[in-house]
């Protein structure tokens, strides 16, 4: 079986920078087991598989994995299959708006005018899941107490994949964040989620961003899209970032690893009535064949 794929860098204009990520656009007879191991063998933090079997002219049915798991939303992986879609005009490159079906559901895509453009997604419904001791996942990333942010709590948030938020006073206490292992599996023993952690500083441009999900095969994320979506979410919330129709800021995130990634977020709606955008530019840096 030969099975083509492309690579590319999303939430960048910058190739090797960003979050990598492979598409197989043209997926038949393959079983889940198989998918994910193609996922680990490839060893990024995602990689997507498109089943054209079973799409639907409203939708285009999109499963994506991790080296260790499959997942039912993730930021990155939608924006760069929807990017390779339109490149291989399995979707209309006219069109400015398309749906891909994901686990979590239909995930609408909309797609800006000009010749490279932002694309956006909009953040699947989020819920609060739960709080947690600020203080003790402060210790799991090597941080003192005293450099979060006074006042907010960690709170796990969900769009599909739960996320533990703690936000610290600066760029330098997020940099400065290592996950201890041992404590981190120790405390999450006590959930029920497989709680990523992510830690944010909140900047003149909107937040300054480092993601761990250890128990999902990924040490570290360049850019987590699912997150951004909640991160809003919780920024509103908290009062560190305005919370208006029309608001408009970045996430950066990946810059400690190296691999810089521009998150863009666009609150829409009034209160109560919000949705929330995710959208970033795509760079398309290889295309190959698996042999299997």
């Amino acid at each position: 079986m030969k099975l083509a794929y492309h690579v590319v860098d999303v939430f960048t204009t910058t190739p090797l920078e960003g979050n990598a990520l492979a598409v197989f656009p043209n997926v038949t007879d393959l079983d889940s087991a198989t998918m994910q191991r193609i996922a680990r063998e490839l060893n990024l933090s995602e990689t997507t598989f498109v089943l054209p079997g079973e799409s639907t002219p409203e939708a285009t049915r999109v499963r994506i994995f991790t080296p260790a798991a499959e997942l039912p939303f993730a930021g990155h992986p939608t924006i760069g299959t929807a990017y390779v879609l339109r490149r291989l005009e399995m979707v209309p490159r006219a069109a400015q708006h398309f749906v891909l079906s994901e686990n979590v559901g239909p995930v609408a895509i909309r797609v800006e005018a000009g010749d490279d453009p932002i694309l956006w997604l909009t953040t699947p419904p989020i819920r609060k899941l739960g709080e947690l001791g600020r203080e003790r996942y402060a210790r799991a990333l090597s941080l003192e107490p005293e450099r979060l942010v006074p006042g907010v709590p960690c709170e796990i948030h969900s769009a599909g994949n739960p996320i533990a938020f703690i936000a610290v006073r600066d760029v330098a206490a997020v940099d400065a964040a290592r996950v201890d292992s041992a404590l981190l599996l120790d405390l999450l023993r006590g959930t029920k989620y497989p709680v990523c952690l992510f830690v944010f500083a909140p900047t003149e441009r909107g937040a300054y961003s480092r993601m761990f999900a250890p128990l999902l095969g990924v040490p570290e994320d360049p850019a987590t899209g699912s997150a951004t979506g909640p991160l809003a979410a919780f920024m509103m919330k908290h009062g560190l970032v305005s919370d208006a129709d029309g608001t408009r800021f970045i996430s950066e995130q990946g810059v400690k690893m190296g691999r810089c990634s521009i998150l863009h977020v666009l609150i829409n709606g009034k209160r109560g009535e919000r949705a929330i955008e995710v959208g970033g530019n795509v760079v398309h840096v290889a295309e190959a064949t698996m042999h299997l």
